[in-house]
């Protein structure tokens, strides 16, 4: 198991405060080098802040772009290789995020769609469809949507980019990559289900109480509040611990098939189930494009979005880099988020949708990604 990200959270007040920027990116080092030294392997570091429409609300739209170029440079001279800026839900605002996209690298953000409080908000889905369908267009590839994702019902404690924003008081919590645990856990079941949940209880509880106590500590010697360890399965790109060749080691079939449904609620389950302080989505991930075993079935046709949607019933995160045509209409888009919002409403969930549509490749084609963090695979038919 590896620890996928320490983020840690921070609120400004304005974009002058870089003096809180550094103090984050000073503290994830120190957490690093403390998990580092009991022998846990940190892959990275992070800093999510509050909805950037609080501490940029008195600026043009120029000079939100302006400020966040800014915000980068600051960020890439301190060693930062991953910032978000928050959430947006007012339309006006969301309609800015692709020129942030354009302009930027390593700048990460947002949009609400709708919460259960207030449900959704149609305004601020279809905006943020046409900012998809515009990111797709205005960055190489649509890579641009890797950093950009719509969510309903999402909390601020959840540390996986790039749904993660920040309220209050500093704080900071874990994401983990725990696949090998679920491959070890499947493995020695024999098939059974009931086995295979019990021996995940079991791993999982040994390992992330160990990261617990750290946490605690790291934040007694800082003085920094400790949000919990978000569980959900972040995927590995190693082929041996895909979440989907996991599965197959339970099912005895392949990812996509029967079954897939049952096993997708008993891991969420045990995920939220674990004896230590937990926060975020803490459920299932299945991010096509970021998984060998999910791309690979993919591209067999095993499974669709409906399917996905389906998983997101029971599971935690949505749909998430699912690759789909270029000529998709916002329409289209608009109607995958609603379907997203109206599942996390109705079931008081976290669910975000980080959608891939691919310029100039239609349903059936392979994508071209040139990124260490995504697996190509064939384009999602939407119908």
């Amino acid at each position: 198991m590896k620890i996928r990200t320490i983020t840690t959270g921070i609120s400004l007040a304005s974009p002058k405060e870089k003096d809180k920027i550094k103090q984050a990116a000073e503290f994830n080092q120190k957490a690093k080098i403390l998990f580092e030294q009991f022998g846990h392997e940190v892959q990275t570091t992070r800093i999510a802040t509050n909805s950037w429409e609080e501490y940029l609300q008195d600026f043009s739209p120029a000079e939100i772009v302006s400020i966040i170029q800014n915000l980068e440079k600051f960020c890439d001279e301190l060693n930062v290789n991953f910032f978000n800026i928050g959430y947006a839900h007012r339309p006006e605002n969301i309609a800015i995020i692709p020129e942030i996209k354009k302009t930027t690298s390593l700048i990460f953000s947002s949009s609400k769609i709708g919460d259960k409080e207030t449900g959704i908000n149609y305004e601020s889905t279809l905006e943020s469809a046409k900012a998809i369908k515009r990111i797709s267009q205005e960055t190489e590839n649509g890579y641009g949507n890797f950093r950009f994702c719509a969510w309903a019902n999402c909390n601020s404690t959840i540390p996986f980019f790039p749904a993660a924003y920040h309220e209050g008081d500093t704080s900071f919590a874990l994401g983990i990559e725990c696949s090998d645990l679920v491959m070890k856990a499947f493995t020695t079941a024999n098939n059974n289900m009931q086995v295979a949940e019990k021996n995940l209880q079991l791993f999982l509880a040994d390992e992330l109480n160990k990261l617990a106590d750290i946490g605690e500590k790291i934040s007694a010697q800082f003085g920094i509040n400790y949000n919990g360890i978000d569980t959900s399965l972040a995927p590995p790109l190693e082929r041996q611990e895909s979440i989907a060749f996991a599965y197959e080691k339970l099912m005895n079939s392949k990812f996509g098939y029967q079954g897939t449904l049952t096993v997708s609620g008993m891991l969420t389950r045990v995920l939220k189930s674990v004896p230590v302080k937990i926060c975020g989505y803490s459920g299932l991930m299945l991010p096509v494009c970021e998984d060998v075993g999910l791309a690979a079935r993919a591209n067999e046709q095993t499974y669709d979005i409906t399917n996905l949607l389906l998983y997101s019933a029971v599971c935690g995160c949505g749909l998430d880099t699912v690759p789909i045509p270029g000529n998709i209409s916002t329409e289209k888009i608009a109607a995958i988020l609603m379907d997203i919002a109206t599942l996390a409403i109705k079931l008081d969930k976290p669910l975000s949708a980080r959608l891939f549509p691919i310029p100039g490749k239609e349903a059936g084609e392979m994508t071209a990604f040139n990124s260490p963090y995504l697996v190509d695979c064939k384009i999602f038919a939407v119908d």
